[in-house]
């Protein structure tokens, strides 16, 4: 039955009321409209809540993909309000799920179910990306945490993205200026290289990276705070990024009193909106914070649902994660786009064989090692280059600018090696011409790798300053 009103024409079909604007086509989008509703399945399907255990919820009655969302009932303050879950797991007809919040207030045979009617197709998650989220700070779930509301037609886009041929990547060819000297002279990184931050607690960590954030020359930065306590989400934010690094940045912020599918989720929408930044054709820089809670998040589900534990508690799938996270970043396969990526692994009692930290220095394009005794001593940024490296320096600088840097490195090295000794007075000058060298040279080597938080020092300023103290002794 049809009813034309005004400019409108309303069609009632299977009980649903059609409106459409009355026009040459409306004939057309009726056709449409009932087409969509003919291959809607009206039934609902219901499952049931039988083992509440630890993270893990089991149900039976449904069949539903890993990774899908669903909803438990649970009963608070005398109402009845969905839970959402994720599809973790199965095992024959049980389907294990794990909570996105508190589960408190969720009974035996609970209903499951999900908001899609037709079971056999699954639209992947979507979240917002792209410029409307810049200076924004969001949740893993894209909701904000600024108190502000998102832009009204902001771009959004599925979490998984697929993954970039290796073969056709743009190799790493263009210096990236991170303002930080001992960084851009020792250890310079190039645009799309993926770098790891090696440290333990308390040895200056966030405030490098929030130097990193104010100074590097990217279009865009992208800050993940994955599994940090939430006191130090709005410290990051107000005082080490700043109003100057946020206006250019998106953070997303999953904390450590979440649950542990949604710190997964965090690094991995993280890495999403960098992405879609990247294909826009903007220089990306992507901090990760951390990598080690990440692994840590992986570590819960998998162990919850029953995997075997392996090196220290991590199971396999964590090692799986790891490489598949961060593939993602670098260079895109057109060379317009790149994503620079400095993720943090910490390293428990400053154990650089932590399998976290062993795993991800095989798969990262380098790591700096932040010195705990240099910290101590009041050395800042507290970045160890003996322990350093930059897997790309060799393809982005010069012979000569490389020359110079492993000579800094060589002297700087030396004195370490023989400070007991220069102490004590127990060396003999003569003995060693290059330690003789690099016992005169110190104080100004030292003076090079310290930087103020305030202070910006450019590519060029950093080799300028570096060629000042070794020149004279690469002509002698």
């Amino acid at each position: 039955m049809s009813i034309t009103i005004g400019k409108s024409c309303l069609t009632v079909y299977k009980g649903i009321i059609i409106n459409v604007k009355y026009s040459s086509s409306w004939s057309a989008q009726i056709n449409q409209a009932i087409q969509q509703i003919e291959s809607l399945s009206l039934i609902r399907q219901y499952g049931r809540l039988v083992k509440a255990s630890g993270l893990v919820l089991e149900a039976i009655g449904l069949k539903l993909p890993l990774g899908s969302n669903c909803l438990v009932e649970r009963q608070t303050e005398g109402r009845i309000e969905p839970v959402e879950c994720e599809v973790v797991g199965f095992n024959d007809q049980t389907l294990y799920l794990m909570p996105f919040e508190s589960t408190d207030g969720i009974l035996l045979g609970a209903r499951v179910y999900t908001e899609q009617y037709d079971l056999t197709h699954f639209s992947h998650k979507v979240l917002p990306v792209g410029i409307g989220l810049l200076g924004r700070v969001v949740d893993a779930m894209g909701k904000p945490l600024d108190g502000k509301p998102l832009p009204e037609h902001i771009e959004h886009a599925g979490l998984a993205s697929k993954s970039l041929n290796p073969l056709q990547r743009t190799p790493i060819h263009q210096v990236l200026d991170v303002g930080v000297r001992a960084i851009n002279a020792l250890l310079t990184i190039g645009q799309g290289q993926r770098m790891g931050l090696f440290a333990g607690s308390g040895v200056g960590k966030s405030v490098l990276l929030g130097m990193m954030a104010r100074y590097t020359q990217a279009d865009i930065i992208v800050v993940g705070l994955i599994g940090e306590r939430g006191r130090e989400v709005k410290d990051f934010i107000e005082n080490i990024l700043g109003e100057e690094g946020l206006a250019r940045a998106v953070v997303v912020a999953a904390p450590a009193d979440v649950s542990p599918l949604l710190r997964l989720q965090g690094a991995a929408y993280a890495t999403r909106i960098a992405e879609s930044f990247r294909d826009q054709g903007f220089n990306v820089l992507l901090i990760m914070d951390s990598l080690t809670r990440y692994a840590m998040a992986q570590r819960e589900i998998a162990l919850a649902i029953g995997e075997p534990p392996a090196t220290k508690g991590y199971p396999p799938s964590v090692f799986a994660k790891l490489p598949a996270l961060v593939e993602r970043a670098g260079n895109d396969e057109s060379g317009k786009g790149a994503i620079t990526a400095f993720y943090t692994v910490l390293t428990e009692g400053d154990d650089q064989q932590d399998p976290i930290a062993d795993s991800a220095r095989a798969i990262l394009d380098g790591h700096i090692v932040l010195s705990r005794a240099l910290a101590e001593s009041g050395h800042y940024p507290a970045i160890d280059i003996e322990a350093s490296i930059s897997r790309v320096m060799t393809d982005l600088t010069a012979p000569e600018d490389e020359k110079k840097s492993r000579l800094f490195k060589q002297l700087f090295s030396s004195f370490q090696r023989n400070r007991d000794l220069i102490n004590v007075g127990a060396y003999v000058t003569g003995t060693d011409p290059l330690l003789d060298k690099a016992i005169t040279l110190y104080p100004a080597m030292q003076k090079f790798l310290q930087q103020g938080i305030d202070e910006h020092c450019s590519y060029q300023d950093a080799y300028q300053k570096l060629a000042a103290i070794v020149e004279p002794q690469l002509a002698c």
